[in-house]
C-alpha cells in the first residue's frame, strides 16, 4: 500500500485537521532575511525570559541531579508549592508538558466522537484542532464586534448535546476579559454534564487588575465539573522548558487524565525550574509590570497611527490592520519583526503582536507604519 492510500484511510478528522500556526524562529528569520536583530513578537513570550534564580539554580543542575534517572512522575515538589498557595488539595493538580499538552489530554479524556464543544473565535488554535482530533463538534462563537466576550450568545449556543466549554480568560488572541459577573452568568447556564474548561496562560497579567475574577473562587461556586489551566511559559519566562498544571474540580477528574498522560511528561529540568521559579514571584511581577508598561506605550503608538487595539490584559495586543495581515506580516519580516497574522476566516485582515522590551517594541512600531498600505 502507498503512503497516499494509507492515509487516505486514516479517520477523516484526523485528515482535516488544519496545521497549527506556531510561527516563526528568529534564526530562521536572521537566515532568511538577511538581518542582523530580530524582534520576536508573534508568540507572547517573556522578554526577561527566566529569573535570576532559575538561571542559578540550572547551572548547578547538572552536579546535583543525573540525568539517567527517570523524573518524579507527580511533580512532587512542584505539586506541594502550588497546593499550598492555590489552597487545594495536591489530588486536584495535575501537570502536563505547558498547557496545551493538557488541553490534549482533556480533548482525549473526556471527549468522544460526535461530542459537541462551544469556545469562541477569533481563538486559540488548539481549542478548536484538538477537539477536532478526536471526532468532536466544535461549535465557534464570535466574540462581539468590539472584541469582547458576547455572553449572550455563548448562553445561547449550550445545548443538550455540549459536553465541553473552552474559555481562554484572558482571551489568547484578543486579551479582554469576563469578569466576575459575566463568568457567573455564564457558567449559570452550564448543564452539570458539560465540562468547563478553563484556561488561564495569561491569568498573572490580569490577575491583580480590577474587576478580573477570581477564577478558581468561581468555578468551585459553580458546582459544575471544571478544569482550570495555568502555565510557566509565560509571566514565569519558562516556554522552553514546558510546564503547565491544571486544577481539576475532584480529583477523580485529574486522575482519569493521568490515565491518559504519558507517565514522564514534566523531565527534571522542567520540574526543577519550575519550583524556582514559582518561588519567585518578584519577577512575575517585575515582567507584568514591565509588560503592562510595553502594552500601554504601544496601544498609544497604534492609535496614534489611527489603529484601535483591542482593550487587553494579557501581554498582546490584538487589532484589525486594515488589510490583509499576512502580507504585511510578510514584509515587516523584511525589517526583522516577527508578528503573528491571524488566518480564521472573518479575522484575515488582524494581527496579533507581543509586548517586547522598549527596542523591540519601537522597532515593531517603525515597521508597521512603514510597510503597511492603508
Amino acid at each position: 500500500m502507498s503512503v497516499t492510500a494509507f492515509i487516505e484511510n486514516l479517520r477523516a478528522e484526523v485528515r482535516g485537521l488544519p496545521a497549527y500556526n506556531a510561527g516563526l524562529s528568529a534564526e530562521f528569520v536572521r537566515e532568511r532575511y538577511g538581518v542582523s536583530h530580530v524582534a520576536k513578537l508573534g508568540s507572547n513570550e517573556n522578554p526577561r525570559g527566566a529569573s535570576a534564580a532559575v538561571l542559578a539554580h540550572l547551572a548547578e543542575f547538572t552536579t546535583t541531579s543525573t540525568l539517567a534517572l527517570y523524573p518524579d512522575p507527580s511533580c512532587s515538589a512542584l505539586r506541594a508549592l502550588i497546593a499550598e498557595r492555590l489552597a487545594v488539595d495536591p489530588e486536584h493538580l495535575l501537570f502536563g508538558n505547558g498547557s496545551e499538552d493538557l488541553l490534549a489530554i482533556a480533548a482525549h479524556t473526556f471527549l468522544a466522537p460526535g461530542d459537541e464543544v462551544i469556545t469562541v473565535i477569533p481563538s486559540f488554535g488548539l481549542h478548536i484542532i484538538y477537539p477536532q482530533s478526536v471526532g468532536a463538534k466544535v461549535v465557534t462563537v464570535p466574540m462581539r464586534s468590539d472584541f469582547e466576550f458576547d455572553v449572550d450568545a455563548l448562553i445561547a449556543a449550550i445545548s443538550p448535546r455540549t459536553r465541553m466549554l473552552i474559555i481562554s480568560n484572558p482571551s489568547n488572541p484578543v486579551g479582554c476579559a469576563m469578569d466576575g459577573a459575566e463568568m457567573r452568568r455564564l457558567l449559570s447556564a452550564v448543564s452539570p454534564e458539560t465540562l468547563v474548561l478553563w484556561d488561564e496562560a495569561y491569568f498573572e497579567y490580569a490577575s491583580d487588575e480590577h474587576g478580573y475574577p477570581d477564577s478558581l473562587a468561581v468555578l468551585r461556586e459553580s458546582g459544575l465539573p471544571w478544569l482550570l489551566l495555568r502555565t510557566f511559559s509565560k509571566a514565569y519566562g519558562l516556554a522552553g522548558l514546558r510546564v503547565g498544571y491544571g486544577v481539576a474540580s475532584a480529583p477523580e477528574l485529574a486522575g482519569l487524565m493521568d490515565r491518559v498522560r504519558t507517565p514522564f511528561n514534566i523531565n527534571q529540568i522542567a520540574q526543577q525550574a519550575a519550583t524556582v521559579a514559582f518561588g519567585d514571584q518578584a519577577h512575575v511581577a517585575a515582567s507584568v509590570a514591565d509588560a503592562r508598561a510595553g502594552r500601554d506605550w504601544m496601544s498609544a503608538a497604534l492609535v496614534g497611527l489611527g489603529v484601535n487595539p483591542a482593550r487587553s490584559r494579557a501581554n498582546f495586543l490584538f487589532f484589525d490592520c486594515g488589510e490583509d495581515a499576512a502580507e504585511l506580516a510578510g514584509k515587516m519580516l523584511e525589517d526583522g519583526v516577527i508578528v503573528k497574522p491571524w488566518r480564521e476566516p472573518g479575522y484575515e485582515n488582524c494581527m496579533r503582536v507581543s509586548v517586547g522590551n522598549a527596542a523591540d517594541n519601537a522597532l515593531f512600531i517603525r515597521s508597521f507604519d512603514r510597510r503597511r498600505t492603508v
